[in-house]
């Protein structure tokens, strides 16, 4: 299995913004920490904004904080929302196992279903608890 780097880059912001609390962050500032692109941040926090995961606020004095409490974000609803497609297997190509009494898409399915349960016992505050910002980035 393999997450995209949209997904990895979505964590981080919102790892950033709960260690941040209430307070305003800034792309400036996740960029910076993580070296990732302004331009990249931009599509992450709006996608991040319009799933309802970030407050965002436009201006000269503007930024983005979590728009839900840490514990309400579980982090596999977050991976279902921005990855596109979670399937791992080419649903289109031939089955040539057919006749076999368990096909290898089958297993396949059944691992990505474990995975997804895995992930879903999990919220963006087991990420962040006993964290603060500052030991956070040191």
């Amino acid at each position: 299995m393999r997450l995209t780097s949209f997904t990895d880059y979505s964590v981080r912001v919102l790892t950033y913004a709960a260690l941040k609390k209430n307070e305003l962050a800034s792309i400036r500032e996740v960029s910076e920490v993580y070296g990732i692109s302004s331009n990249h941040l931009m599509k992450v926090i709006h996608h991040l904004g319009k799933g309802n995961y970030l407050e965002t606020i436009r201006g000269k004095n503007g930024g983005f904080r979590l728009a839900r409490d840490p514990k309400d974000i579980s982090i596999g609803e977050l991976i279902r929302y921005t990855e596109d497609d979670l399937a791992l297997i080419n649903s289109n190509a031939k089955n040539t196992d057919q006749n076999e009494k368990v096909s290898f898409n089958a297993i396949v399915e059944q691992a990505l279903g474990s995975f997804i349960a895995t992930v879903d016992n999990y919220t963006l505050a087991d990420l962040v608890e006993g964290q603060t910002l500052t030991n956070f980035l040191d």
